[in-house]
């Protein structure tokens, strides 16, 4: 392993302080870098796009947080090259490596000696008068919800073909395991083992008090048929990219061919990390 790609999260002084002691240290082991565009010239380095990074890179180091982590999974998800992610102060959920540990975890990283953890992804497909006009890969969740002032928003699903219901709520998520710890938590979701084949369809403040988060196997094929005419109504792809969907979109999601692979250079336990991140057993 010798080219290591480097994406930084924009707008934070951490990643150029890191950067400064970090790339002479990986430089006098013979490893050639590839840091973004928008970081290189801040450290008087050739940048590169990061588009490009997974073409050139066997490794990629984020420097961020968990919004980083996911733009980046997007990216490399077609090359299946391993992330590793670094905490810079957030949440940090799917970025596991604290900053004073980074040395550390690279040494395992070279060496060989770097555990892994490979997690699914979904692809979502728009589909409008019988025509495909978008398709989007995510980590975490597809979400379709109503604007602020828009009313409530019915949502015809079915599964395998079959026919489920019809939320009359503000929204759905459509999640997987990484992601059940994001907005579906907040929605009244479960805590899946991250490492589950499985997806869970979570509505949002739902009418019907009865219509409760549901876990399903991950070979399973969801459709989701918007029947409410409004022109405030959005899917949302790891909430980052947002798309306007019109009465009568289809949205057709199912899992993705492509797994994120994360790199786990510390042993930790996943219950350990609730404690610490989600507060529990405090008061």
């Amino acid at each position: 392993m010798k080219k290591i790609g480097i994406i930084c999260k924009s707008g934070r002084p951490e990643p150029l302080e890191i950067l400064k002691d970090l790339l002479p240290w990986l430089g006098k082991k013979g490893l050639e870098t590839f840091l973004d565009i928008e970081t290189a010239p801040m450290l008087n380095a050739k940048g590169y796009s990061r588009s490009e990074i997974p073409k050139i890179a066997e490794v990629i180091i984020v420097l961020g947080g968990d919004g980083t982590m996911l733009n980046v999974a997007r990216l490399v998800c077609e090359k299946g090259i391993p992330i590793l992610g670094v905490n810079l102060g957030g949440l940090g959920f799917i970025t596991e490596v604290q900053i004073e540990e980074l040395h550390d975890a690279m040494e395992k990283v070279l060496s060989g000696e770097c555990s892994s953890e490979e997690r699914i992804m979904l692809t979502a497909y728009i589909h409008r008068h019988g025509e495909r006009i978008a398709e989007y890969t995510v980590l975490n969740d597809v979400v379709i919800n109503k604007g602020a002032l828009a009313r409530i928003i019915d949502l015809e699903t079915y599964i395998n073909k079959t026919y489920v219901t019809t939320f009359k709520s503000d929204g759905l998520i459509v999640s997987t395991p990484t992601g059940s710890t994001a907005y579906s938590l907040s929605a009244g979701g479960p805590v899946l083992y991250p490492t589950l084949d499985s997806i869970v369809v979570t509505p949002i403040c739902p009418h019907t008090l009865t219509n409760r988060p549901i876990v399903l196997p991950d070979d399973v094929l969801i459709e989701i048929v918007l029947k409410s005419q409004s022109e405030d109504v959005f899917l949302t792809l790891d909430g980052q990219v947002g798309f306007s969907l019109r009465k009568n979109d289809v949205v057709e999601i199912k899992r993705s061919p492509f797994r994120t692979k994360l790199l786990i250079p510390f042993e930790r336990d996943f219950f350990q990390v609730l404690r610490t991140k989600l507060k529990w057993g405090e008061r």
